[in-house]
C-alpha cells in the first residue's frame, strides 16, 4: 500500500466537515431558544383549566341602575389564562370589569379594567374592595334569585356560572 491511497485530512476537507456539521447544530440552537422563550411566556405545558365558583350578585339598593357581581376563578392547569369579559343576558346592558381601590377611609375609586390575568395554579377572588363586575340592573331581583353569567377567557373560552343574589354585607351567605 502506498502513501497516495491513504486518506489524509486537509485544511479544505476539515473546513467542509465543520461547515456541514454547523448547519444542524445552528438549527438545534435556534429551536431550543425558541422553545425556551415559548415556555417562559407560559405557552408550554398543559392548557389552562379554569373553574368558576362562588358567584354572588349584590341586591340593588333602592333605585340604583347598577350593582356588582363577584366570582372565584381558579386555574388548576399548566398555562396562564386571562379573563376578557363577563356577559349576562339577564343584565340590563353591557357589564364591565372594574377594580375598586380605597382612597381614604370613606372614599373609593373605580377603574375599568380591560382584562385580568389568571395565573397558573392560583385563584382570583373578586370582592367589593378589589376586582368585580359592574352589572346594569334589569327588572326586580330578590335575594336568593339565580342570575346566569358567562365568563369569557382568552384560552379557555366561555365558562358559564350562576350568581346568587345576596344583600351587601351577606356575601358569604
Amino acid at each position: 500500500m502506498t502513501d497516495r491511497n491513504l486518506w489524509r485530512p486537509t485544511r479544505r476537507r476539515l473546513t467542509d466537515t465543520v461547515l456541514a456539521a454547523l448547519a444542524p447544530v445552528a438549527a438545534w440552537g435556534l429551536a431550543l431558544g425558541g422553545l425556551s422563550v415559548w415556555t417562559a411566556y407560559g405557552n408550554a405545558g398543559s392548557p389552562a383549566r379554569i373553574t368558576v365558583t362562588e358567584g354572588r350578585l349584590f341586591l340593588p339598593a333602592g333605585d340604583s341602575t347598577e350593582t356588582a357581581a363577584f366570582f372565584r376563578i381558579t386555574n388548576s392547569g399548566g398555562s396562564q389564562d386571562r379573563l376578557l369579559k363577563v356577559t349576562s343576558a339577564e343584565a340590563g346592558g353591557a357589564t364591565t370589569l372594574s377594580h375598586h381601590r380605597m382612597v381614604t377611609a370613606n372614599t373609593a375609586s373605580r377603574q375599568t379594567v380591560t382584562s385580568v390575568p389568571v395565573p397558573v395554579g392560583d385563584s382570583l377572588a373578586m370582592s367589593p374592595s378589589g376586582l368585580d363586575v359592574i352589572v346594569p340592573v334589569k327588572g326586580k331581583w330578590q335575594a336568593g334569585d339565580l342570575i346566569a353569567f358567562t365568563l369569557h377567557f382568552e384560552r379557555s373560552g366561555a365558562v358559564k356560572n350562576l350568581a346568587v343574589v345576596v344583600r351587601p354585607g351577606q356575601e358569604g351567605a
